[in-house]
């Protein structure tokens, strides 16, 4: 057993709602669960515009101090990692600048509002040299993981099909309020880049490319109390793959009773699984190798220490949740800070944030055509 000190490396957060609560508690996690960490974070500030709440939130989560300005974090110097927490129209700016700061990067999905301002997010923090990631935290479910390795050791043969759709309902009274969520100039899009983009990147990450779209974006309620909805409230969608599987994809806001319903099957030439976030602990695995009474799926319980990361938890059987994901997904980007790794494949890159913006605007303009349409992604033409 060692003693020697841990490094630690300086915290700066933009955000302090939900996903800085989430993210705030994953790097006071990872911290003594991930033992030892590869570098111990400490949270030196966080940003928000309305001071009386992010007083309180730099209490709360354990911040050594607190701003209304962000440039005051991009600027510090004791902060080392600027983590942006913030709504989908201050993704840009404030990553860039802490990139050019110096700092590595963490910035919420999606990526920016469009495609073109994902990719010169992209563009421009990948010519820092700095650490990035986009934080598609469902790739650090340890089922989802799972389900990588099962797909990468051949497994479930040549993959056929990918469905898989993400279901919430909580806009769906016609007096729920205006919120720069259902605005395009502050959002981007609506259920599209809300949710789509996540199950775009899972499709992504376990299948491969999407080379072409045909899609159908809908908004049910136009106008709310204090404004008019300009995003898409629902998009369904059909999509081939560069690698000839073909699949759908499907996200709402209006899906009554379900409130965080996240789920996807895929389908091989030799296998099948599927998962279920309202079970984020189990897989539906149909394998040779994991042979079943009767012709269909068992369930695995994804809590074994041999299992993707569950050898920082508990005993088997002892379920994990959803903020872990994100425990998870910080431990990757230390890691990767600290032996100046990679962040690919296993983490979201920039890159990978973009290119799921790519295929969210190409299904909206599917939408708007009436049409297919392929996909083509932008490369960069120098990498540092």
């Amino acid at each position: 057993m060692t003693t020697d000190p841990i490094e630690t490396v300086g915290v700066g957060m933009l955000g302090y709602s939900f996903m800085g609560k989430a993210h705030a508690n994953a790097f006071r996690t990872v911290g003594y669960m991930m033992w030892p960490p590869p570098v111990q974070p400490e949270l030196v500030v966080v940003a928000g515009r309305d001071e009386s709440a992010v007083a309180e939130a730099a209490r709360r989560y354990g911040f050594k101090a607190h701003t209304t300005d962000w440039h005051d974090v991009v600027t510090d110097p004791r902060v080392d990692i600027f983590d942006n927490c913030g709504p989908n129209f201050m993704h840009a700016e404030p990553t860039i600048a802490a990139a050019e700061a110096g700092k590595h990067v963490i910035c919420e999905k999606p990526l920016g509002r469009d495609a073109d301002e994902s990719f010169e997010t992209w563009r421009r923090v990948e010519a820092t040299g700095v650490k990035h990631l986009c934080a598609f935290n469902y790739r650090f479910v340890p089922a989802i993981r799972l389900a990588r390795e099962l797909i990468e050791s051949g497994e479930l043969g040549e993959i056929r099909h990918y469905r898989a759709r993400y279901l919430q309902d909580w806009i769906t009274e016609p007096d729920f309020p205006m919120v720069w969520r259902l605005d395009r100039e502050q959002a981007g899009s609506g259920a599209l880049g809300d949710l789509g983009s996540h199950i775009i990147d899972l499709g992504h990450y376990l299948v491969g490319d999407i080379a072409s779209v045909t899609g159908l974006t809908r908004t049910f309620i136009d106008d709310r109390p204090g404004g008019t909805v300009d995003v898409d409230d629902a998009f369904e969608a059909t999509v081939a793959f560069e690698g000839g599987a073909v699949g759908t994809l499907e996200a709402t806001r209006f899906a009554r009773g379900r409130k965080n319903a996240l789920s996807l099957e895929l389908n091989g030439s030799n296998g099948s699984v599927a998962f279920d976030l309202e079970r984020p602990n189990e897989l539906q695995v149909s394998v040779p190798s994991l042979p079943t009474s009767v012709d269909g799926f068992r369930t695995v319980s994804v809590t074994e220490s041999e299992h993707p990361f569950m050898a920082n938890w508990w005993p088997p059987g002892h379920v994990i949740g959803w903020e872990h994901t994100f425990v998870h997904e910080i431990h990757h980007l230390l890691k990767a800070i600290a032996e100046d790794g990679d962040v690919e494949p296993h983490g979201a890159t920039f890159r990978d944030g973009y290119r799921a913006a790519e295929v969210c605007d190409a299904i909206a303009r599917s939408s708007e055509a009436d049409q297919s349409v392929d996909i083509r992604y932008r490369s960069l033409e120098v990498r540092v």
